[in-house]
């Protein structure tokens, strides 16, 4: 199936971007890498008058560390993600959710704004988002904005972007002791998953858990950040008991649905297993730092 007509848009720097986002408002639709705008496009679930390219702006592509936050353009591709030395050693587990978003294909192609700011509840990225505390930072004729990763994403395909802004940057904090890991359930490489957990420690030097963010994929309306879970870890040496406990609270703070994938206790119970299993991985990841 082809797509309804629209007016193709193809902007060369940010401010132009933003100019005609503002301009057509909801009339427009931004497209990014293109892997979830243009089978949209075709399936004719959504027809915009107006397509803003954003291939070709410059200066939306970089992965940089700019004093205690790692810098990343929002048309920075997922595989760039996964290759990058800066992400490697600074970010591993934003490399390590790279490398498991769908396939090559589409890691080839998808941007981290694209996966960021549509927002399917079943992406990978998001979790990652809330999980390190990123901010998200929105560009539009007006200037900046800043957007914290827990208050950026309000339902389903809903950011708090609002009419005329762009995703331009997401900025994630760095801090010394710090690990994270991610781990998704999928039924096989590339399918949309089950379950995914992404957690961030922040680790004393005695081997105290000062702070821990965890989030939660493909369980709710949108992202979860597991609140209950993270204050459970909080100034603790993470013993089998504690973090036993976190995980059934954040099996607990999941809002799943029954589907083809599985019904809603298998996944509140993949969810618990996947918690445990992804604070194991980021504690053996910092004890080997």
């Amino acid at each position: 199936m082809y797509p309804r007509p629209f007016e193709y848009h193809s902007p060369k720097t940010v401010e132009e971007a933003a100019s005609l986002a503002e301009r057509y408002g909801q009339d427009a639709k931004l497209l990014a890498g293109g892997q979830s705008l243009i089978p949209l496009l075709k399936l004719r679930l959504v027809s915009p008058a107006h397509v803003i390219d954003l291939a070709r702006v410059e200066g939306l592509s970089y992965v940089r560390r700019e004093g205690d936050e790692l810098a990343i353009g929002a048309m920075t591709r997922m595989a760039e993600i996964a290759s990058s030395e800066v992400v490697r050693s600074d970010s591993p587990i934003l490399r390590q959710c790279a490398l498991v978003v769908a396939d090559p294909e589409v890691r080839n192609m998808g941007t981290i704004g694209g996966n960021v700011s549509h927002a399917d509840p079943t992406n990978d990225m998001p979790a990652v988002m809330v999980a390190s505390g990123a901010t998200l930072v929105a560009v539009s004729t007006k200037g900046r904005r800043t957007v914290p990763a827990s208050k950026f994403f309000l339902d389903a395909f809903t950011t708090a972007l609002e009419e005329g802004e762009i995703l331009g940057e997401v900025r994630i904090p760095l801090r010394q002791g710090r690990s994270g890991a991610y781990v998704k359930l999928e039924r096989q490489a590339g399918d949309f998953g089950i379950a995914g957990v992404a957690v961030v420690l922040d680790m004393k030097p005695d081997g105290t858990c000062s702070s821990c963010g965890i989030g939660l994929t493909a369980v709710g309306p949108t992202v979860i950040e597991a609140t209950k879970a993270e204050k459970i870890l909080q100034e603790t040496r993470l013993q089998k008991e504690k973090v036993e406990e976190a995980a059934r609270a954040a099996a607990e703070e999941t809002r799943p649905v029954s589907d083809l994938r599985g019904s809603t206790d298998y996944k509140r119970e993949m969810v618990r297993v996947l918690t445990a299993r992804a604070i194991g991985m980021a504690s053996k990841r910092r004890a080997s730092d």
